[in-house]
């Protein structure tokens, strides 16, 4: 007869940590380090999770306890001129502090969304007979003690607040362009460098390009021919340079690809 267990859904390896410390009553400053290792092991043993980056976060967890776990059984270690002991646990606790930190914040801000939410504005029904009222302004009058200096200065008061509005810092921050690179281009050129040297070095491909992103995308364009039959990759030994052959005779579009 099997046993079904059911699991929380967890956001995070930190977020299981604080639901066994808060499931166990446990003093978040000091952690029962093989117990709770002993638990965290149980539940990522029973997690029906498929998606490799999610259940190696969990693992990477995992191992940290179990490091931390092994050094607890090890002799002290005195880390300061005073004489104490360093704790095993203590960058632990600070990202467990933090991460609970941040946590209570955001379930405050979704409650102050739900509250937003249930709030209703009344349109405004302003009497057409006080909507179309329209002051007279006696333009004389409201001009008969301006001179050229109160006009000055009023200019200058404004121009000021606008430069105090101005950011020093982000002022001068530069403009950030997207950078848009053509992968189906860079396959094509990569072909018609193959057609031309049939056999190169992935160093020499890579000098020709300047930027980060083109770096990128000649590797993804490297990639989808490999993958399609048309490049194949050799390396003699280990740390040597990766040498590249061009398998076909001709150059082909390729219209659509997918990683």
């Amino acid at each position: 007869m099997s046993l079904n267990i059911k699991l929380e859904a967890f956001e995070g390896p930190l977020d299981l940590l604080l639901h066994l410390i808060d499931k166990n009553k446990i003093n978040i400053y000091d952690i029962p380090i093989a117990d709770i290792t002993e638990q965290y092991i149980y539940y990522i043993n029973h997690m029906e999770i498929k998606d490799l980056d999610i259940i190696s976060e969990f693992l990477v967890m995992a191992a940290t306890l179990l490091n931390i776990k092994s050094k607890m059984l090890l002799p002290k270690e005195e880390s300061d001129d005073e004489g104490e002991e360093e704790d095993p646990r203590q960058e632990l606790v600070m990202r467990l502090l933090e991460y609970k930190m941040f946590k209570y914040i955001s379930e405050e801000l979704k409650d102050k969304q739900l509250d937003a939410g249930r709030s209703f504005y009344r349109k405004p029904a302003i009497p057409e007979e006080i909507a179309d009222y329209k002051e007279e302004v006696d333009v004389s009058d409201l001009l008969s003690n301006i001179t050229l200096s109160k006009l000055h200065n009023i200019f200058q008061s404004l121009m000021k607040r606008q430069n105090d509005k101005i950011d020093p810092i982000r002022s001068k921050f530069g403009k950030i362009e997207k950078e848009s690179v053509d992968l189906t281009k860079t396959i094509y050129e990569i072909q018609k460098y193959g057609l031309a040297y049939k056999t190169f070095s992935f160093r020499s491909l890579l000098a020709q390009k300047h930027t980060k992103m083109e770096l990128i995308v000649t590797f993804l364009g490297i990639l989808e021919l490999i993958k399609i039959g048309r490049l194949r990759i050799e390396q003699e030994n280990l740390f040597d340079d990766i040498n590249i052959r061009y398998l076909a005779e001709d150059i082909i579009q390729i219209e659509e690809v997918s990683f």
